[in-house]
């Protein structure tokens, strides 16, 4: 989770620069929506990797649901069902339940 919240932090510093260099004329409008495309990509990843962590015991499965909350909540996303079940999975020491 430490690593995503950089990794959102990354996504947001590339974002501006890439403001910037447009806003300087820096770059052409393909350009500009090449590179948001590939910082998009990049947050995809990193959001997929969190939501595909299977817990190692209940704490950590607490923690993955709260911080997945905050993250729908910050950026009013949401989940499609596979992501859902994959962020409700249970911990690796107990059988896992999925929602439908």
């Amino acid at each position: 989770m430490e690593r995503h919240i950089a990794a959102q932090l990354a996504t947001a510093d590339a974002v501006r620069a890439w403001d910037e260099r447009r806003a300087a004329t820096e770059v052409t409008n393909v350009a500009y929506a090449n590179g948001l495309l590939g910082v998009a990509r990049d947050e995809e990843a990193g959001r997929l990797a969190i939501i595909n962590y299977r817990p190692r015991g209940d704490r950590e499965s607490r923690l993955k649901l709260a911080y997945m909350a905050a993250y729908l909540i910050a950026t009013r996303g949401t989940l499609n069902p596979n992501e859902m079940n994959a962020v409700l999975e249970a911990p690796r020491d107990r059988p896992s339940t999925s929602v439908s």
